[in-house]
């Protein structure tokens, strides 16, 4: 009636697991959500990737524009699902963990994808992380170049050069990159992600008034027009570009394994994660249409590389300046949701090589009184100074906002977002080699593999014209 004595012992210990302080893989409780996953997803989506979506609109035009972005939240939506339930190994429910989006991959295709999947994985982290200096520092100088003008007459000669603004995004980051793990970042996550929906929505709202006033720009189906605003060769390499951009502005795979790790056990971390991605792809989806479109409707084909700065420096000035400090806040915080999965690999790699060195486990407790307010890793502390100094270097050395924009979105929609988790999909559920399902899925594989491949020929082209016109380390907006 009770059950023999074995169940009973079972129950109890499970019961134990759930009430105690420690998860069934004798790590430190997990306390994610819906709500905090759904944070640190938007935090990782709605990024800088929103302010040139009004460009990449015009470039592909209305029919062009919106099919593209209803298109890529679609894909999005399903291969992030595909990799949440990758999360545990065989079962999805009862399955071993699988901490990192690697080893995930090792998990179900093996040690040659894992060490390819590494590659590009953290190579694409790190440019994310570069791409957000560049795009925070724009947003500080516009700010002071609106206050410039507010002072000094908008005939002003206001040009003020990123460098020191990425340093001190640089500086303030090293301070933030000592928050030990992503377990520790929800409190960021949250007010990364508010910042995102407060300048989503002043752009929005300047969009609308703009066109209620019938400043609007004139807008085709077709978007910019051959022989009119671009010649031929510039409309294609445009729209291979504006599709770069708006694939950088659903690249986040890279991040989901390390935020499901963060969820509660029960329910099921993938059928909480697959909650999350449906709340938070059709949340930045409506975002993104209301940017795009409206930002498009609203400075038509000649719409900006950053839709922000198309409102000019002057009045409203104090909107646009707290627009641009929300996106700063904003990308401090995404900054650092990219760059933990990075801290985590070099930690972890660091304590299997030297296991008993106080340097990589060693920490120093900084108290406060009797209470320990912080604790303090070498390993940490000297490890990601240099990482974000690094990141901090190759952004003040290639600052062409829209060009890297479409380039990292090449560079890791594909493999990331697209070809890893269909594969591991494939290889897990044992789908036959010829079946339809397997043709459907290797068919979306291999456009996305063409739109990344035309998505990075013509960010290259951007970037290659973008160093013709201006020298690294010296440029004034």
């Amino acid at each position: 009636m009770g059950g023999t004595k074995d169940e009973e012992f079972q129950k109890g210990n499970y019961k134990f697991e759930e009430e105690g302080e420690f998860d069934d893989d004798g790590k430190p409780k997990r306390t994610g959500t819906v709500w905090t996953a759904s944070a640190h997803i938007i935090t990782a989506i709605i990024g800088s990737g929103v302010l040139s979506l009004a460009w990449a609109t015009a470039q592909l035009g209305w029919i062009g524009g919106i099919g593209t972005l209803v298109i890529f939240s679609g894909i999005t939506l399903y291969t992030s699902n595909l990799l949440a339930d990758c999360y545990r190994s065989p079962d999805p429910v009862t399955g071993k963990r699988n901490y990192t989006y690697m080893e995930e991959v090792r998990a179900n295709l093996g040690r040659s994808s894992c060490i390819a999947c590494a590659v590009v994985q953290y190579a694409n982290l790190t440019g994310m992380v570069i791409g957000y200096t560049i795009t925070a520092s724009i947003s500080m100088v516009a700010v002071h170049k609106s206050n410039c003008f507010h002072r000094k007459g908008h005939g002003a000669a206001c040009k003020f050069s990123n460098n020191p603004y990425m340093i001190g995004l640089g500086i303030f980051e090293i301070f933030l990159s000592q928050i030990p793990n992503f377990h520790k970042l929800t409190w960021l996550s949250t007010v990364a992600a508010i910042m995102s929906f407060g300048y989503s929505s002043i752009g929005i709202g300047l969009a609308l008034t703009r066109i209620i006033s019938g400043n609007g720009g004139r807008t085709t189906i077709t978007g910019v027009e051959v022989g009119i605003d671009v010649t031929a060769a510039d409309k294609t390499w445009r729209m291979f570009r504006a599709l770069g951009d708006i694939a950088f502005a659903y690249t986040f795979s890279q991040v989901l394994v390390e935020i499901q790790d963060t969820l509660k056990s029960t329910p099921a971390e993938n059928k909480v994660m697959k909650k999350a991605n449906t709340i938070s792809v059709f949340t930045t989806t409506a975002f993104y249409m209301m940017c795009g479109c409206l930002g498009y409707a609203a400075f038509g084909n000649g719409a900006p590389g950053n839709m922000l700065t198309g409102f000019g420096f002057y009045e409203p000035f104090w909107l646009v300046d707290l627009a641009n400090i929300f996106i700063v806040i904003h990308l401090a915080g995404a900054y650092q949701v990219f760059a933990q999965p990075v801290y985590s690999k070099v930690d972890s790699w660091a304590s299997e090589k030297w296991p008993n060195s106080t340097f990589v486990k060693g920490n120093y407790p900084i108290k406060l009184g009797n209470k320990t307010i912080f604790s303090l890793n070498l390993l940490r502390l000297i490890g990601r100074t240099m990482f974000v100094i690094l990141a901090t270097t190759l952004a003040m050395a290639m600052p062409f906002f829209n060009d890297i924009l479409a380039f990292l979105g090449s560079l890791g929609f594909w493999p990331l977002t697209v070809y890893f988790p269909v594969e591991m999909y494939i290889a897990k559920n044992n789908i036959k080699r010829g079946s339809m399902k397997w043709f459907m899925l290797q068919l979306l594989n291999i456009l996305c593999l063409l739109v990344s491949l035309a998505a990075a020929a013509g960010s290259i082209q951007g970037v290659g014209e973008a160093l013709g016109s201006s020298k690294p380390f010296q440029v004034k907006v």
